[in-house]
């Protein structure tokens, strides 16, 4: 059997703000969060030919790596319990396996992997640094047997092209395609099946310019794409207290949700780009909302640790 979930195709919700009233530009959310609870948006998209490669190598296992609030992990987790795979994954921390019931009772998203069947190899940053040489894959192989290997983040050829099935045949009215950026995958698919009169701009979760060169292998055209490298609020995982109070008040505003890695900041960085007058009158723009809402219960967590205001769910 593949991988299929059953999902309705999602919808293009537009955004009604001053701000674009006031610089007639429409702006609509891909609303790719809304495929499934853990495999939403991009990672569904990424796992789904991963999953299909697997069961055609007759693999019974699935074996990638993550942190410890990582969407990746969440979702390679329940996709592999809906397929039928057992699933392991590799976590960055070995402090975090002193006590893993622990563990477990404080961290949302490795519970719910962990519920969905995932068995966990908690290592050290040392060794995180070296996870894809040949020792170390062989060093898992000959603890867990055979595997099939789904790289961390989950991007590969495989990832980019269920990637290029995000866009539809509705969404070429659009000028410009918009999404953040982690590991590439999804922005190579975009860049992939956009159309020549669209321009795809990635918002990257984290600093360094090193992500266009990640990208150029996956994809079939250097032109219509650019990144905007102003707006990961200091790096991976890094977020302040104007980004939270963005991300709630667009909640409030739309209705919609969005995370403080990804999609927070990609948003707050339209907007902004907006205002400034980046886009030309009548631009038509579309975000991709590629989920990761799972990952608010750890964010949430260390924000009331600080004493620091909420994002609100």
């Amino acid at each position: 059997m593949l991988f299929q979930l059953e999902i309705p195709i999602p919808e293009n919700q537009q955004i009604d703000l001053p701000i674009l009233k006031t610089k007639r530009i429409e702006l609509f959310v891909k609303r790719e969060d809304t495929i499934h609870p853990f495999v939403s948006g991009n990672k569904f998209r990424k796992l789904k030919y991963n999953i299909e490669e697997a069961k055609r190598q007759g693999k019974e296992t699935l074996l990638t790596f993550g942190g410890a609030f990582s969407n990746h992990i969440a979702a390679t987790a329940a996709a592999g319990k809906i397929a039928g795979f057992k699933t392991i994954g590799v976590i960055r921390g070995d402090e975090l396996g002193k006590d893993v019931a622990k563990t477990l009772s404080k961290n949302e998203t490795l519970r719910n992997a962990f519920e969905n069947g995932m068995q966990f190899k908690f290592i050290t940053r040392e060794s995180y640094r070296n996870k894809t040489s040949e020792e170390f894959i062989n060093q898992l192989k000959k603890e867990f047997g055979d595997f099939y290997l789904v790289p961390e983040g989950g991007t590969n050829a495989l990832a980019v092209k269920g990637c290029e099935e995000i866009l539809t045949n509705e969404d070429e009215k659009f000028d410009y395609i918009c999404c953040a950026v982690g590991t590439g995958g999804t922005i190579s698919g975009l860049i992939n099946t956009a159309k020549k009169h669209q321009k795809v701009i990635g918002f990257p979760a984290l600093k360094g310019d090193f992500l266009v060169n990640e990208i150029k292998p996956f994809i079939n055209q250097n032109e219509h794409w650019s990144i905007q490298n102003e707006y990961h609020f200091g790096g991976y995982g890094k977020y302040n207290e104007e980004l939270i109070r963005f991300i709630n008040k667009f909640n409030e505003q739309t209705s919609i949700l969005l995370d403080p890695i990804y999609t927070g900041k990609m948003l707050f960085g339209i907007l902004d780009l907006v205002a400034k007058g980046t886009f030309p009158i009548s631009s038509k723009l579309l975000a991709i909302h590629t989920g990761g809402l799972q990952g608010i219960a750890g964010v949430n967590q260390k924000l009331k640790n600080k004493k620091q205001e909420l994002i609100k769910v």
